[in-house]
């Protein structure tokens, strides 16, 4: 019975901090003016903005709707609990059931608590945005290119596992077999936050299926994060920045599957950065989803030119994503690893399937620590537990 009345106080204390973390009160006053505004005449005259708040409108009650629901379950906890008590001194028996079934209702809600804690993390600026995914193939070759494959399948399957809406905008086939690179988009509250911390270089070792001889082959693939760019963001692109060329759209094996010069590669001149789009059906569509990319990657390059300036301030220090942040090995044994977080899974069939949630999870608590860290003490704590962890986690779980 204590170790009951313990658990309720603790999921008390860590739903109050969250409800803090949110603030319920800015979070309420954000659906009210967001209702407002979706009501007001003539808003669909502007179809993007329109479309614009009623996601962020759904955004937010989605929010608020797991608090309440949260507070409920807790508060129907304790009242089984009293329950329970009472009834132990005129009825064990169906005392005994009682906290078997608070005991299971316990686990389940502290389950979904951690969830919802996890999300008070992502406070970032642009954490809340959807997200833009780049894979593309790094060494090793065909191998390299197959497990570009694996890990776009990884996530789109991680996405529609967690009801996520995905729209795949580019993809450039290898010629034997896998993909040289792909972008796609992952539609929900808070994807960039949660997925950002995706972003590094993974590493696949296995008996390659393209060696006739039957070798362990070691090959790497990068991912790269993005927000998603939204109107309000404003970033700039002169004309004169851009080349704009237009070719045709085509699929596996050089197959034909447009008759028309729709696909649209841009090309920002000043930074070198290169985006293809060939996914919509007119040119004139791939261009704007072409350019919304462009501006999402800008937008990211110029957060990072900031973070290096202060960083620059406190000294010259390491940058805390090392080279290789996970490595998935199937030979001569079955496991996916962290390096950074140590988190670990001998289940690679699930994890290639999209089950990664306890990844991303650790990920974010690992990156939440260290940003702290770093804000303490200059940031050398994470570099000496981060980079230089990893390198040598690196060494344990490579070939």
């Amino acid at each position: 019975m204590s170790d009951f009345s313990e658990r309720l106080d603790h999921l008390r204390s860590v739903f109050h901090q969250i409800e803090a973390v949110t603030d319920v009160e800015g979070l309420t006053a954000r659906i009210a003016a967001l209702t407002e505004e979706s009501s007001a005449p003539g808003l669909w005259d502007d179809t993007a903005r329109a479309q614009e708040v009623t996601s962020k409108l759904s955004h937010a009650q989605s929010e608020l709707e797991k608090l309440e629901k949260m507070r409920v379950r807790i508060d129907d906890a304790g009242a089984l609990l009293e329950i329970a008590q009472e009834e132990e001194l005129s009825d064990p028996a169906s005392a005994r059931e009682l906290y078997e079934a608070l005991g299971e209702e316990m686990t389940s809600t502290e389950k979904a608590l951690e969830e919802l804690q996890i999300r008070t993390l992502l406070s970032g600026k642009y954490d809340e945005r959807d997200a833009v995914v780049t894979i593309r193939s790094g060494a090793g070759g065909v191998d390299a290119a197959d497990f570009a494959q694996m890990l776009q399948r990884m996530y789109l399957r991680w996405a529609e596992r967690s009801g996520y809406a995905t729209k795949v905008l580019d993809t450039s086939y290898a010629e034997e077999a896998g993909l040289k690179s792909t972008t796609f988009e992952v539609s929900a509250p808070y994807a960039y936050g949660t997925l950002s911390v995706e972003a590094g270089t993974h590493r696949l070792v296995r008996i390659s299926p393209f060696d006739n001889q039957g070798r362990r082959q070691t090959s790497f693939a990068a991912v790269e994060v993005i927000p998603l760019i939204e109107q309000t963001d404003h970033i700039d692109i002169p004309d004169t920045d851009i080349r704009i060329d237009v070719f045709r759209s085509s699929g596996p094996g050089g197959q034909s599957v447009n008759t028309t010069d729709s696909a649209v590669r841009i090309t920002h001149l000043p930074t070198g950065i290169v985006v293809s789009m060939q996914d919509e059906k007119s040119q004139i569509q791939n261009r704007a989803a072409a350019m919304r990319v462009l501006q999402s990657r800008l937008l990211l390059l110029k957060q990072e030119e900031e973070a290096r300036e202060k960083k620059e301030l406190r000294g010259d220090i390491k940058a805390s994503w090392g080279d290789q942040m996970r490595s998935y090995v199937l030979q001569p044994y079955q496991m996916v690893k962290d390096l950074r977080t140590g988190y670990e899974s001998g289940n690679t069939d699930a994890i290639f399937d999209g089950d990664i949630d306890g990844f991303i999870d650790a990920g974010i608590r690992w990156r939440a620590t260290g940003e702290k860290a770093g804000e303490k003490a200059g940031e050398k704590s994470s570099d000496k537990t981060g980079s230089k962890t990893s390198d040598k986690a690196g060494e344990k779980t490579g070939d």
